[in-house]
């Protein structure tokens, strides 16, 4: 949910999968990840829609000894963000939106909303600033209403020009979220059922809600003082379709598949949607590994923290979801790409004292 960091490998080029994933072997990698405190989650790789790897590790809920699934929900973050994007694409192709349409009528009171369009939101390019900063942790778990997270972001001002810069902000898809409800006079949730998740048969995901650990809903860690902390609950009135999704590994491989096959929007929308400015696509951001090209998005909420990343040229899907990292992040994405395109990568060893 913070800023976004796109770390870029640049190693040797590498062709489509053609002996598969050494499976043994990231099982170990996560197995020891997971027996040494260091990640609980879930992992999901994908081929030409087919499903080839998963895996699951630690527990949805330590202080219960309730073990992870693949059908075990986490949030997923900012990756909401890409479901936002589709729907308001979606929404456009309906002619219910357009692209350069100003936000003043749905905003007035937001600074430079006579300026700022779609595009600048999906974009990033709006000059709306962050509200996730150090007042964060004063008032992310209370319910917000619509009106009072409108008042907060507006209270912001501005950054800079409409389109001049790119500053990765969560406003800009909370006040696209906002868009979708009045113009479809539904909630968020609906209209994420309804454009989404029904027509794909994502039986995992959905608009988050205070987590139930019984219904296979895991709670957020940290690994703090020998042991898994559980997280405080960030509120998802705040969130909405800029974090406010919950998923799993497998359903993210589902919706990335549909997405980039063009399932979900036209063949003009998805090609708008792929056009990059400062590395950022809409709802989407280059996530390159090694020579080849990747789209995805990273998100982290709390605890959680997920991926997911598609190559259109070899047609595969990675992604993971985690509720507790205790490790870069960014090794374990590299390892597990190392993996998915039979690419080298070491089993960490660890220590007691580590």
């Amino acid at each position: 949910m913070r800023k976004i960091i796109l770390a870029v490998a640049v190693i040797t080029s590498f062709t489509v999968l053609s002996q598969g994933i050494d499976k043994v072997k990231l099982d170990t990698y996560f197995e020891v990840l997971a027996s040494n405190n260091k990640f609980m989650g879930s992992v999901a790789v994908s081929q030409n829609g087919e499903l080839i790897y998963t895996k699951s590790v630690g527990f949805s809920s330590v202080e219960h000894g309730l073990k992870a699934n693949e059908n075990t929900k986490y949030r997923i973050g900012s990756i909401s963000k890409t479901f936002t994007a589709v729907m308001i694409l979606k929404a456009i192709e309906e002619n219910k939106l357009c692209l350069n349409q100003t936000i003043e009528t749905f905003f007035p009171t937001i600074k430079n909303a006579e300026k700022i369009t779609i595009s600048h939101l999906l974009y990033h390019r709006s000059g709306v600033p962050e509200i996730m900063d150090n007042s964060w942790p004063n008032w992310h778990t209370q319910f917000k209403t619509e009106q009072e997270m409108t008042d907060m972001i507006a209270s912001r001002g501005s950054e800079f020009e409409p389109g001049t810069k790119t500053s990765y902000s969560n406003p800009n898809y909370i006040l696209l979220s906002f868009i979708l409800q009045r113009i479809y006079d539904k909630p968020f949730s609906d209209i994420l059922n309804e454009k989404i998740i029904r027509p794909l048969g994502l039986a995992n995901t959905d608009f988050g809600g205070k987590i139930n650990t019984e219904n296979n809903e895991s709670n957020s860690y940290q690994y703090v003082g020998g042991g898994w902390n559980i997280m405080p609950e960030t509120d998802m009135s705040i969130l909405s379709g800029t974090g406010g999704v919950v998923s799993t590994a497998i359903d993210l491989v589902l919706f990335s598949d549909a997405l980039f096959s063009g399932k979900l929007l036209s063949e003009n929308s998805l090609a708008q949607m792929k056009t990059v400015k400062n590395h950022f696509g809409m709802g989407i951001a280059l996530m390159p590994f090694q020579d080849k090209v990747g789209f995805g998005h990273p998100g982290g909420i709390d605890g959680f923290r997920a991926k997911f990343v598609h190559f259109p040229d070899s047609n595969i899907s990675v992604a993971y979801t985690s509720n507790g990292i205790n490790y870069n992040h960014n090794a374990i994405s590299a390892a597990l790409l190392s993996a998915v395109f039979n690419k080298p990568f070491e089993i960490p060893e660890f220590t007691t004292n580590e």
